[in-house]
């Protein structure tokens, strides 16, 4: 275990520097806005591409992994969902804390970590979580706000929902690579140069960038805090070992990386839905701070138990 939290502790120190960097002043908070941007639309985007480009088309339509994964996250999601209605919270906040509960900071943390720990075969499983994440989990969060809101489900809903998903940069990248896989294209060396080069700043920048997005996040409600970290790091990769070793026959090496992608910390875009829909954007703070803080200890956990 030793070993393995030695490899995983550059990454968490890197998040320790931007926290640092930007608590301190030294490094703005506008800084760190535009140094996510820039990550986010340019660098882990030319990443995933390359990534997406390079792999075989059948590590990406995987069914076995895809219903392992959604199994154990939904049966994390319900558990979220029926803890907040007892609690007297709406559907809304009850959506919002499923989603805390479920997402994690797999763009950012978990594509460079485990590319770096286990190699380029896990690109693979970690893109699919990724694409998981993104389609299924961010649709559904919009779709439950809105019928809590407005009590009914719109078709323009459907239409609006397609079109963020074109917009975001993760999902556009990696199709575009997927299209590139499925057509047994080579990438022109100058482009592969090119996206490997832009690629290469997504994991300092990313790891930073959260480190800096950290900074400015608050620990108030601590004990919802707990209890929504308590299921991200513990029940939810706990989950999805049970649906992908003992219920859905996936390969181990793949299992491993999407039980490992489930064990990271609450991931930072989870806040920008709370925000944007004014729901519970402080208690979703503190679960990105206090999980992505116990994750430099559970993340090393999982992986040394896993290929114990």
């Amino acid at each position: 275990m030793i070993e393995i939290f030695l490899k995983t502790l550059p990454f968490f120190a890197i998040i320790g520097l931007g926290y640092g960097a930007c608590r301190s002043g030294f490094f703005p908070e506008v800084a760190a806005a535009w140094l996510t941007k820039f990550v986010f639309y340019f660098a882990l985007s030319a990443m995933l591409f390359g990534f997406a480009a390079s792999l075989p088309v059948a590590e990406l339509f995987n069914v076995q992994f895809a219903l392992a994964y959604l199994a154990g996250c939904f049966f994390v999601y319900i558990i979220a969902t029926i803890v907040a209605l007892a609690r007297k919270r709406g559907l809304e906040e009850a959506a919002i804390e499923a989603q805390v509960a479920t997402i994690g900071n797999t763009g950012f943390l978990g594509v460079p970590m485990f590319v770096t720990l286990f190699g380029a075969a896990a690109a693979g499983p970690a893109i699919m979580v990724l694409a998981l994440d993104l389609v299924v989990f961010s649709s559904l969060i919009v779709i439950l706000i809105t019928v809590a809101r407005e009590g009914r489900m719109r078709l323009a809903l459907l239409g609006s929902l397609v079109m963020g998903l074109l917009k975001n940069p993760m999902i556009v990248s990696m199709g575009a690579g997927l299209i590139v896989a499925i057509m047994g294209w080579t990438l022109p060396v100058p482009v592969k140069e090119f996206t490997d080069i832009l690629g290469g700043a997504a994991t300092p920048g990313a790891l930073f960038a959260i480190g800096a997005s950290l900074a400015g996040k608050s620990a108030e409600r601590i004990s919802v805090a707990v209890w929504l970290s308590f299921l991200k790091l513990a029940v939810h990769p706990l989950a999805v070992y049970i649906a992908a070793f003992h219920i859905f026959d996936v390969d181990p090496f793949a299992a491993m990386i999407m039980v490992s992608a489930s064990a990271l910390p609450v991931a930072g875009n989870v806040y920008i839905l709370a925000q944007h829909y004014g729901v519970a954007p402080q208690r979703v703070s503190a679960a990105i701070l206090v999980s992505t803080a116990i994750s430099v200890l559970t993340v090393t956990l999982t992986i040394a138990m896993l290929q114990g």
